[in-house]
């Protein structure tokens, strides 16, 4: 054998060697809290872990509106929230949580199935003496609300679903996002991915054309925040939940009221009108389209969005009258 092949061999050995390692540490990985936004804390929940939150608003005594939880997305955090906090706090106490796995909350090695969110989120408002609550859930945070509101009717009193497909089968992630998922290769990409990259493929959670100006630094800070195992267990949970037992069942069984928010240029749906329109089956589902805006509404259209679930959370205190 050539020295020339002997060496290439050695070389192909050395990075197979690499990669084995780095998909062992990588899996490994596992992150304590920390605080990330001015005004945040940490909420050690028993049995449960440290999520980061904020409480803004008025105090629960002088709030004239419904309390107002608030659930990000994959890949997200409570900051993807920051453009609307200010036109929902005026008259609403409004609470925000960083999920396990994500932001400045825990990356524990285990404990990302939507069931469990959704007690840990249970637990963590009842800390906070939370009850009656409108929880808005933005993409997998609204499985993670309909879990809360099976964990506890008493802390939901409506629900807000902005761009979450019932079940899936409406659309997906591109084939380049999906390399990320596959075993061995993704911990290899989750390692070396840079920070032009990691923008790059955030475009879809937003309309086309949309830009992210100074929130790109932090749609990297959020993705840089994961570990490999809260990133890559999260989005099987979410369909794993889905699966069992579609969103719009999940409601119509709990008799909650619903408001649903789609982006009309989400990008992540094939056809984002009828991704939406599957929640007509719940009983009085309220259905609305944000024209102009892709996967994430609250970032791309702050305003109108706060405008719909404020008016949705009026109902509430009508109800209470």
């Amino acid at each position: 054998m050539r020295s020339g092949a002997k060496i290439a061999i050695a070389i192909v050995v050395v990075l197979a060697i690499l990669i084995t390692v780095n998909t062992v540490i990588v899996d490994q990985e596992t992150r304590g809290a920390s605080v990330t936004i001015d005004g945040g804390r940490i909420l050690k929940v028993p049995g449960g872990g440290e999520l980061q939150i904020t409480d803004t608003g008025p105090t629960r005594n002088r709030a004239r509106g419904a309390p107002i939880v608030l659930l990000h997305c994959f890949g997200c955090s409570l900051h993807w929230w920051d453009r609307m906090v200010p036109l929902l706090e005026r008259n609403h106490r409004v609470v925000r949580i960083d999920l396990l796995g994500f932001g400045g909350s825990e990356k524990p090695a285990e404990g990302y199935s939507m069931e469990n969110q959704g007690r840990l989120v249970a637990l963590a408002l009842g800390r906070l003496d939370v009850q009656g609550a409108v929880v808005v859930g933005h993409s997998m945070g609204f499985d993670v609300a309909t879990a809360l509101a099976r964990e506890s009717s008493a802390l939901v009193d409506r629900l807000v679903d902005i761009d979450e497909q019932p079940e899936p089968g409406y659309g997906g992630l591109p084939f380049l996002a999906k390399l990320g998922f596959v075993p061995v290769l993704g911990e290899t990409i989750w390692r070396v991915t840079p920070d032009f990259a990691i923008r790059d493929g955030y475009d879809n959670a937003f309309a086309p054309g949309y830009d992210l100006g100074d929130f790109g630094d932090q749609v990297v800070d959020d993705f840089r925040t994961m570990t490999y195992t809260s990133y890559d267990d999260s989005p099987s949970a979410a369909d794993d939940y889905e699966n069992e037992r579609p969103l719009d069942q999940r409601v119509q069984e709990a008799a909650i009221p619903l408001l649903v928010i789609f982006g009309s240029e989400d990008q992540l749906y094939d056809d984002p009108s009828e991704a939406a329109n599957a929640y007509e089956n719940v009983q009085g589902a309220r259905i609305e389209m944000i024209r102009g805006a892709g996967h994430s509404p609250n970032v791309e259209k702050p305003a109108q969005t706060a405008r719909l679930i404020l008016d949705f959370a009026a109902g509430v205190e009508d109800v209470r009258r």
